[in-house]
């Protein structure tokens, strides 16, 4: 299952990387919020897009890499944290895209997916793996 975890974690890295590439790639054009509430070039520039200067991306490269890790050197309680806390801020970058900025990225959304099923396979690893006691850390 770890494995699998991590592979995911890539995936979630690739996503990321995705976004944080749009984000400087292109200046952003007004958004039509009536004919598109898909527009990633409008997400990433936004004043959500950072924290303390720092890009959200950036932040979630470096917590997918902390999970694949994690989850390589059989780390169970410490990958089920760091999961957790990744899904709880897509959660909220997420709903800031559904509430506050009424626009979607796809990259957001896919990223919600993949740490979603990170989440839920790294507690079901913690919980229902019995080949070895986990000793937490």
């Amino acid at each position: 299952m770890r494995y699998v975890i991590a592979v995911l974690a890539i995936g979630g890295i690739a996503m990321s990387s995705l976004s944080l590439a749009g984000r400087y790639a292109t200046p952003v054009r007004p958004i039509d919020l009536i004919h598109s509430n898909w527009n990633c070039a409008y997400v990433n520039q936004s004043p959500y897009a950072e924290v303390h200067g720092i890009p959200v991306a950036v932040l979630s490269i470096a917590g997918y890499a902390m999970v694949a890790l994690l989850a390589l050197l059989r780390r169970k309680t410490l990958t089920v944290y760091f999961a957790g806390i990744e899904f709880a801020y897509a959660l909220y970058v997420t709903g800031i895209e559904a509430q506050t900025l009424r626009v979607w990225c796809v990259y957001g959304v896919t990223s919600l997916v993949i740490i979603t099923l990170i989440a839920f396979l790294a507690f079901a690893e913690l919980i229902f793996d019995s080949t070895s006691p986990s000793t937490g850390v």
